[in-house]
């Protein structure tokens, strides 16, 4: 596993301490893998500062959605209907490094695995 992108449902898992996803943040971050969360998922779930959120967004690296980003999450919208913008810029974010993805979301994110093939899609 090269590294791991986080959805919005990864980000409210944490958030709420639930028992599998702090042990993947605690297996990732003792093996120094990357942990990347775009900056729209940071959108999506920010409700206001918290100290668990703003320890969470410590221990992961944002990815700011660049024009390259969005263009490949606008071509998967054209290609899978009904897909959301969030969800396509998470996957178009893991295929450029070939990261795994977690989230609760699985079948949506499962959707878009047609326009972003390397990308594995793993439930939380």
């Amino acid at each position: 596993m090269r590294g791991i992108t986080f959805d919005t449902r990864a980000l409210i898992a944490l958030e709420r301490r639930r028992p599998r996803m702090r042990t993947l943040l605690e297996h990732a971050l003792a093996r120094d893998l990357p942990i990347t969360v775009p900056a729209d998922v940071v959108g999506e779930w920010w409700r206001g500062r918290t100290d668990v959120r703003e320890a969470i967004l410590e221990s992961v690296d944002v990815e700011p959605l660049t024009e390259r980003l969005a263009k490949r999450a606008g071509e998967a919208l054209a290609a899978v209907r009904g897909a959301t913008l969030v969800d396509a810029v998470v996957m178009a974010s893991a295929a450029q490094r070939g990261d795994v993805v977690f989230s609760a979301d699985v079948e949506d994110l499962e959707r878009l695995r047609g326009h972003f093939p390397g990308v594995r899609v793993l439930g939380v």
